[in-house]
């Protein structure tokens, strides 16, 4: 973990937007239109919502043959040549997602730190289920930036597992960028989220208080609030969580665009039925001494072997997502 930044605080913005289903030339558009506010701002870290550069929930309906043409080399991506090009004129880290086409022909979910000087960081979805084409990464994301601090990517169900919070923040994280695609989505959980009408989306103008209690319900900011800040609170980091928003094929996202201090606490949000960006000055004198980062100094790593060994009832991310079947530890006969 890092212990000493080289400035105080840092001005960081998240966007949610509704992107359009394989259009890039759109969806870039869109993202240079932000970009643009941003850098007004005086924004150094921007974060865009997981798979805004290709789109999203289309993806599953699509042959393999389609994922791969949709898929672009991270090197050599002309989506993200221009996205690096306007990192390094602003001055600005700008996370991206898409879909890559890795050098071995694997496909993946990817998230791409576009740094100021031209280099780039990318993240692939640890527990990736979008596609049977899709691979999982293996590996953790963090990096330093030209501000003295170190920032982690977890892309969507990356964050819903502890392990991977923890692990990122002990590789020295003290930002995670959090991309998600999430609201609305029929969770087979009893009390988990469920799916927000497309009519009330494609009504919202007049229908504003019906979606804003949607998207602040327990589909959307509701369900969020249950998790998320104890990922901030418990690793003592600061989360900026973008989103989709808006139909995203048959499910309506809740955009819902936060950012998190390390006591968990939501410093700017939004919950509108639209396009937005929010932005906060974070506090980084705020890391050091946050109840998360002081706890982690009392670990115990000798109790915690349990957490790397096989218990036997893991599965492939696809049917952990999908599978009616119970699982998990309750679910074993004892």
């Amino acid at each position: 973990m890092s212990e000493v930044t080289s400035v105080k605080s840092i001005k960081t913005a998240v966007v949610q937007f509704q992107h359009q289903a394989s259009n890039k030339a759109y969806n870039l558009l869109i993202m240079e239109k932000y970009i643009e506010q941003a850098a007004a701002q005086g924004v150094k870290i921007l974060a865009f919502p997981e798979m805004c550069i290709t789109g999203y929930w289309h993806v599953p309906g699509l042959s393999a043959e389609e994922v791969n043409a949709l898929a672009e080399p991270v090197e050599t991506s002309p989506s993200l040549a221009l996205i690096r090009a306007l990192a390094a004129k602003n001055q600005m880290l700008i996370g991206a997602g898409l879909i890559e086409r890795a050098a071995d022909g694997r496909i993946y979910n990817t998230y791409v730190a576009c740094m100021p000087d031209g280099s780039y960081h990318a993240h692939r979805k640890l527990h990736a289920f979008e596609h049977p084409a899709f691979s999982c990464g293996d590996g953790f994301t963090v990096f330093d930036t030209p501000w003295g601090v170190k920032v982690g990517i977890l892309i969507c169900w990356d964050n819903n597992l502890v392990e991977n919070v923890r692990a990122t923040t002990l590789l020295g994280a003290d930002i995670l960028l959090a991309p998600h695609q999430t609201g609305g989505t029929h969770s087979r959980s009893p009390h988990g989220m469920k799916p927000i009408p497309l009519e009330l989306w494609e009504q919202r103008a007049e229908r504003k208080e019906e979606i804003t209690a949607a998207f602040k319900g327990e589909s959307g900011r509701g369900w969020i609030l249950r998790w998320l800040p104890s990922r901030a609170h418990d690793n003592g980091l600061f989360i900026l969580f973008s989103n989709g928003v808006g139909a995203d094929a048959d499910e309506v996202r809740t955009g819902n665009a936060m950012i998190l201090d390390p006591y968990g606490r939501i410093i700017s949000e939004t919950w509108v039925a639209a396009d937005a960006m929010v932005s906060a000055e974070l506090d980084l004198t705020l890391i050091p001494l946050s109840s998360g980062r002081r706890w982690i100094y009392g670990r115990r790593p000798e109790l915690y072997s349990i957490l790397t060994e096989h218990q036997g009832y893991e599965r492939d991310a696809i049917t952990a997502r999908f599978s009616e079947e119970a699982t998990g530890p309750a679910s074993r006969k004892v």
